[in-house]
């Protein structure tokens, strides 16, 4: 996040906007269909985080919780973190055999700003879940995982 003040701007420190995002994650989002908060706790340089979608409705995902990864290396936020689906999902953004969200498949990780947050990350997922060219693709068994 970059904060204006006439000609000069402020970056704010990865620290601090770690921090800003994991209160944000604690504190529910939205209508509560994605959450996120770190893996551990003890992790002073809060790189691994754990991400749910709730399938949206009226998709083949209603109904279902999806649980991911996100990495977020010492260049976050000026590079995406890397976002991994742990729950078994059919997109064409993910690859089949990691589960992993390919950036040259979802625009938001190829076309990265700054001011993108891991809310922003799963907030858009869940809206390509629900897209038109989505909701035909045959999902795997509801509790399967990847490796």
């Amino acid at each position: 996040m970059t904060i204006g003040t006439g000609r000069s701007s402020v970056v704010v420190p990865r620290n601090f906007r770690l921090l800003e995002e994991l209160e944000r994650g604690e504190k529910g989002i939205g209508d509560g269909t994605v959450s996120y908060g770190m893996d551990d706790g003890d992790d002073i340089y809060m790189r691994s985080w754990t991400g749910t979608i709730v399938g949206p409705h009226n998709s083949v995902h209603e109904g279902r919780i999806y649980q991911l990864k996100l990495f977020c290396d010492k260049d976050y936020p000026d590079k995406p973190p890397s976002v991994r689906f742990h729950s078994r999902i059919n997109l064409t953004c993910v690859n089949h055999e990691t589960g992993a969200v390919e950036a040259r498949k979802f625009d938001m990780l190829a076309n990265w700003q700054r001011e993108y947050t891991m809310e922003d990350i799963l907030t858009q997922l869940k809206k390509e879940m629900a897209a038109p060219h989505s909701r035909k693709l045959v999902q795997p068994p509801e509790g399967t995982f990847f490796e």
